[in-house]
């Protein structure tokens, strides 16, 4: 059972973990649109004739681009924080898991030892029952 939720922590985990890079994934693309707006915008500034209704839709696209960077950056901290959570239930859920391995191990030497012990004790009397015989 505990290895059971061991293995649903760590699939939360990795589920997280995808999301996240999906997520930076998204904000990396983010920080490429706004390199491409900006180089648009400076060859808008090159060209002869400046056309003001193109430069306008460049500069709210671009500060656009900063809102959505911004949003990105606080959702990506969010899912950390929750992935961190996250890392923290399967450690528990690990140590956990652990413990009952070596209580398990524990239990099972002290059950061979008192097997031995009384297999020892059970040879002992049939040497003393077999030396009174005689």
């Amino acid at each position: 059972m505990r290895e059971n939720e061991l293995e649903q922590r760590q699939m939360e985990a990795a589920k997280i973990l995808v999301v996240l890079k999906r997520q930076e994934g998204e904000l990396q693309e983010i920080f490429e649109s706004q390199s491409l707006n900006s180089e648009q915008l400076e060859s808008l500034y090159t060209l002869g004739t400046l056309d003001i209704q193109q430069v306008e839709a460049h500069r709210q696209y671009g500060l656009k681009l900063i809102v959505d960077a911004k949003n990105k950056e606080r959702i990506i901290a969010n899912t950390k924080m929750l992935l961190e959570k996250k890392q923290i239930e399967v450690r528990e859920a690990h140590k956990k898991v652990e413990i009952l391995k070596k209580l398990k191990e524990k239990q099972e030497q002290e059950y061979y030892k008192n097997f031995l012990d009384l297999e020892i004790k059970e040879i002992d009397d049939i040497t003393s029952a077999r030396f009174n015989f005689r």
